[in-house]
């Protein structure tokens, strides 16, 4: 069995969901792994993000998000608010306040107002954090009008993320 690993580094923004459509990064890297029969893994390491499998709609709004993004984030909106003050949601508590506020890591800035996303965990929980996909006879099947997605629900701030490419087979 062969096995290739990528990681694709991804800017997010601040103030809305940030969505990126991997999905001609995800056949290229494909590709180079010359896998015939096997499996398709891309994954996310960060707990306020999602890796989904949907169709590009071709239209955009004016921040280049397709209209499809667009609803997702209003229905996503309808069934968990985006959180705008402390209390809002049971998260975070005291207790992940102070770990938050102790960390020492440039990626996780030490500012309270950081810890104002239990909407971007609850949102990423419900869509999920990967996604796997068939090869069969050197073909990833995604189907003709397939497309990968990562999205960052986390509004907080600007930065940048990791996505996880697996490709596995013969």
């Amino acid at each position: 069995m062969k096995f290739l690993h990528e990681q694709l580094k991804l800017k997010t923004v601040s103030n809305r969901p940030s969505y990126h459509n991997i999905t001609s990064d995800v056949k290229k890297i494909f590709e180079k792994s010359q896998i015939n029969n096997g499996v398709v893994i891309v994954s996310s390491p960060h707990t306020t993000c999602s890796v989904y499998f949907d169709e590009y709609m071709h239209d955009v709004n004016y921040y280049g998000d397709d209209l499809l993004q667009v609803d997702l984030n209003e229905v996503l909106e309808k069934i968990i608010p985006t959180q705008t003050t402390e209390g809002q949601y049971h998260s975070p508590g005291p207790e992940h306040i102070k770990y938050g506020m102790a960390k020492t890591d440039p990626n996780y800035p030490a500012l309270e107002w950081t810890m104002l996303n239990t909407d971007g965990h609850l949102r990423s929980d419900l869509l999920g954090a990967s996604e796997s996909f068939i090869v069969r006879d050197g073909k990833l099947l995604i189907g003709e009008v397939g497309s990968i997605y990562f999205v960052d629900f986390d509004q907080t701030r600007e930065r940048n993320r990791m996505c996880n490419i697996m490709v596995m087979g013969e």
